[in-house]
């Protein structure tokens, strides 16, 4: 942060006046001060009475200056102060101007659409462990794409600030961003042509109770099992015996891994370093406090989030556990029911030949219900863009592409299509089954071979069997098993990795389904 006087932006009475306070005693004067949340090179959210904030001594007036608008606030008893600017069309730069008694420049700050990335490992995952890394991160030459990482604090008290700044996009600076989040900024920013602002503060293997304000699950009783194990963690946990734990541990790895080293035998696997419970990302609040309060109230159009991996074995709690979360980030930022899109997880682990129960197909249907329960949400589906063998897929850019898809078409007008072909009901006919799709634009198709693959069906018994399908109509198909005389249920793409190939003409995948409501592996599974 730069700290400087006379902006372009404002008059020479109000610059006569910095400098008059500018050459006082140090010691006469308080000191404004902005969050970093607030340094050069930051995006405002266009059209939008965008928040400042910070802190000054007690009762001292603070004057806030951008473009030609002037704020002026007074800090309260506790040194806070904050003002709205007045809406600002796209464009810049501009420099903002905090004046207390002594005097903050901001300069190169840009007006256009600001977003939150976050989640967990997939989000944070970089630009630099992409596909095609080298050459993405030597073409990423956008100085209107502005991004600010927030650094991993887990805490149980909530925090003001953090430790970071705005960066321009350059090729020697997007390395550390994160890969979703920059694809989907790039594609706006290509299609919009106005600045693209970035609030990146994912973290890997953050579990969805984390991002959510700890009062806010503790009064919701169907929580109430996650918090009381919380609670008898927090009593007994002792980090430091531990670790010295884990020191035992090593110190006789050490003694085996050199007694196997002689005896030419394998190494025994090496004890892993226990993470802090206390400080870490799965404890309920702990990011919420520590990541993501720092910037509540920061002026945005939006967020994006790809999370559920950790979440996964509890993926019916998780049908209420999100929905609160998102809900709970609309109250507190107090811009309303900002758009909210979600990556609904990616087809991995192994394959397999026969139909059997998933976890991670129960974490994706609960990602799915979500668009029903709340308004401006959505999800982009990616069960064709994993890799068995690798939590993490290379191919963000796919994955930003879609996510983009959904604010360009919602939020911003643009005509394209965004919505993956949804399940919307299906009709019996003897031993077969039509499934009624939506959204299916242009209508459906399938890759690499003609026939649909992904659909298994089973009877009143609920035994699923592997079916066979084909097209009967843009929006229709048809399912059945000769094994199956009396078909209940039709189940696509229901495993952690499916072998499926049905997409709408816009290449947009068909979303994994099942029609029945027959209770799964993680019901009942709470903590």
């Amino acid at each position: 942060m730069r700290h400087s006087l006379c902006p372009r932006s404002v008059g020479l009475p109000l610059c006569l006046a910095l400098a008059a306070l500018a050459a006082a005693p140090a010691g006469a004067r308080g000191e404004v001060k902005l969050p970093a949340i607030f340094t050069e090179h930051l995006v405002l959210q266009r059209d939008l009475a965008n928040p400042v904030w910070g802190w000054a001594a007690p009762g001292e007036e603070v004057t806030v200056s951008i473009a030609d608008q002037k704020h002026k606030t007074t800090a309260d008893k506790d040194g806070k102060w904050s003002v709205k600017l007045t809406p600002l069309p796209a464009g810049g730069p501009h420099c903002l101007a905090v004046q207390g008694a002594n005097t903050i420049k901001l300069e190169d700050v840009l007006v256009g659409e600001v977003w939150i990335c976050s989640g967990q490992s997939n989000m944070q995952w970089a630009v630099k462990s992409a596909r095609d890394s080298e050459l993405e991160m030597k073409a990423a030459n956008f100085p209107k794409i502005r991004f600010v990482n927030v650094p991993q604090v887990g805490t149980d008290q909530p925090q003001d600030d953090f430790k970071g700044s705005w960066q321009v996009v350059t090729p020697d600076s997007v390395g550390p961003l994160s890969a979703v989040g920059y694809f989907f900024g790039r594609q706006l920013y290509e299609t919009l042509g106005v600045p693209i602002g970035l609030v990146n503060d994912a973290w890997g293997g953050s579990a969805c109770e984390a991002w959510v304000r700890r009062d806010v699950i503790e009064k919701d009783e169907r929580f109430k099992a996650l918090v009381e194990n919380w609670q008898t963690i927090e009593k007994s946990y002792d980090h430091a015996k531990t670790i010295a734990k884990f020191n035992e541990d090593l110190e006789k790895w050490k003694v085996a891994a050199a007694a196997a080293k002689d005896a030419g035998k394998p190494e025994p696997q090496k004890p892993k370093a226990p993470n802090n419970l206390l400080t870490g990302n799965s404890r309920p609040a702990n990011i919420y406090n520590g990541v993501l309060k720092p910037t509540i109230g920061y002026g945005i159009r939006g967020a994006i989030w790809y999370q559920g991996e950790t979440n996964a074995g509890r993926a019916y709690q998780y049908r209420d556990l999100f929905p609160l979360m998102i809900q709970n980030w609309r109250e507190d930022w107090g811009q309303g029911e900002f758009p909210f899109y979600w990556v609904q997880l990616a087809d991995y682990m192994a394959e397999r030949a026969e139909p059997a129960d998933s976890a991670w197909a129960e974490l994706r249907e609960a990602q799915t219900m979500t668009m029903d329960r709340l308004p401006n949400t959505g999800q982009a589906v990616i069960i064709d863009l994993g890799e068995g063998k690798d939590i993490h897929p290379r191919n963000k850019q796919e994955v930003g592409m879609r996510l983009a898809r959904w604010a360009l078409a919602k939020d911003y007008g643009v005509n394209v299509a965004y919505h993956s072909p949804q399940y919307k009901s299906m009709e019996r006919s003897g031993n077969k089954i039509t499934v009624t799709v939506d959204y299916e634009g242009s209508g459906l198709t399938t890759i690499d071979v003609k026939e649909p693959r992904g659909f298994t069906i089973a009877g009143a018994d609920k035994k699923f069997v592997n079916a066979e399908a084909k097209l009967v109509g843009p929006n229709k198909l048809e399912v059945w098993s000769d094994v199956v005389s009396e078909p209940a249920s039709v189940r696509y793409a229901w495993a952690d990795n499916p072998i499926c190939n049905v997409f709408n003409k816009e290449d947009l995948p068909l979303t994994p389904f099942r029609t029945d409501d027959w209770p799964g592996v993680t019901l009942g599974k709470d903590k």
